[in-house]
């Protein structure tokens, strides 16, 4: 995947967690917040919190889904994370394509139910900006 793709889909699953009330608190290809560190060996692209909640955030690409077993363990071992004092679960947010979708969902279905509760998958697309602004009311001068 080339840098840009990458950035783009960093940035859309940020976004997902922003919807869901996250604070971020490291992520890749950011400005102003740091890396995020590796997790067991794993590289993650985004950590966040809400209040006391944390979560890892995780982009899937075609390369991985080649390797069904390494992504098998890499999703298991990320989804059973805790906290390190509070023993608290640590959520896992999987973002991926539309094409993908369905087949990132037939992996996750293989594993235990507690660990699938803890695992969040999105569809990172893009949405283009809807205006609500009738086209007639553009065109119209303000003062003439």
């Amino acid at each position: 995947m080339t840098e840009l793709l990458k950035r783009k889909s960093v940035d859309l699953l940020v976004e997902q967690f922003w919807r869901k009330g996250y604070l971020t608190l490291s992520r890749k290809f950011g400005t102003y917040l740091p890396e995020p560190t590796s997790v067991g060996g794993f590289e993650v692209d985004v950590v966040a919190r809400q209040k006391n909640k944390y979560a890892i955030g995780l982009t899937l690409n075609d390369e991985d889904l080649n390797e069904p077993n390494s992504l098998l363990n890499k999703l298991k071992y990320l989804a059973t994370r805790q906290t390190r004092y509070g023993n608290m679960p640590v959520m896992l947010f999987i973002g991926v394509k539309e094409e993908n979708f369905k087949k990132i969902k037939l992996i996750i279905n293989q594993l235990d139910e507690d660990i699938k509760n803890n695992i969040k998958l999105f569809q990172i697309t893009e949405q283009k900006n809807i205006s609500k602004k009738r086209v007639e009311d553009i065109q119209q001068p303000l003062f003439s």
